[in-house]
C-alpha cells in the first residue's frame, strides 16, 4: 500500500489487489478527491470532530471472489458485493473517531454490474461507494429505516457537492 494523501483529515493507503480496475493513480486521485469531500462535509455540515490528526484509511480494490471470500467470512453472507467497510474500533455517528478509521472493500465486477443496471457511469458509482463505506466507518448505517434515513441524506448531500444526482432518488430507505 502506498500512502496517497497526508493532508490535515485523511491519510489514505490504497492497493488494488485483484480486477480490471484503472491505474492505481487514477484510483488515489478520485478516492482523494471523494474521501476529503466526504471528510470536510462531515468537519463543517455536521460537526464531526477529527482532531489535529489525519485519519488513516485503508482502501482495497478488488474482485468479485476476493470480496465474496471476505464478505463470507466476516459477514457469513456467501455472495459478492460492491462494498464492505470494516471500522478500527466502534463508532456512533458524530463520535471521535481514532486514529486509524479502518479499511473499505470494493469489488470491480460488482460495481461494473450495478452501475450498468442503473445506467450510470462506473465512477459515479464507485464515488457514491466510497462516501457510503466512508460513512460506515463513522458509524452509520442502514439497517432500519430510521438509520437509512439518516445516512441516504447524508450520502445524497456529500455526493451532490461532488456533483452526482441522487442514488435514492424514487426508492424508499433501507
Amino acid at each position: 500500500m502506498s500512502p496517497t494523501n497526508t493532508n490535515k483529515r485523511l491519510d489514505i493507503q490504497a492497493s488494488v489487489e485483484e480486477g480490471s480496475w484503472p491505474e492505481e493513480a487514477v484510483l488515489e486521485a478520485l478516492s482523494t478527491r471523494v474521501l476529503e469531500r466526504a471528510a470536510l462535509y462531515l468537519e463543517e455540515r455536521e460537526g464531526q470532530p477529527f482532531g489535529t490528526h489525519p485519519l488513516e484509511v485503508s482502501l482495497v480494490f478488488t474482485d468479485d471472489p476476493s470480496i465474496r471470500e471476505i464478505n463470507r467470512e466476516w459477514r457469513d453472507q456467501d455472495k459478492p458485493t460492491n462494498v464492505l467497510s470494516f471500522p478500527a474500533f466502534p463508532l456512533e455517528p458524530g463520535g471521535k473517531p481514532g486514529p486509524m478509521l479502518g479499511d473499505i472493500v470494493l469489488a470491480r465486477e460488482t460495481i461494473e454490474r450495478e452501475a450498468a443496471d442503473l445506467g450510470k457511469p462506473v465512477e459515479a458509482h464507485l464515488t457514491h461507494l466510497l462516501v457510503h463505506g466512508f460513512l460506515h466507518l463513522f458509524g452509520y448505517d442502514h439497517m432500519d429505516a430510521e438509520e437509512a434515513e439518516e445516512m441516504e441524506g447524508l450520502e445524497t448531500r456529500i455526493l451532490s457537492e461532488l456533483g452526482i444526482s441522487d442514488p435514492y432518488a424514487g426508492q424508499d430507505p433501507v
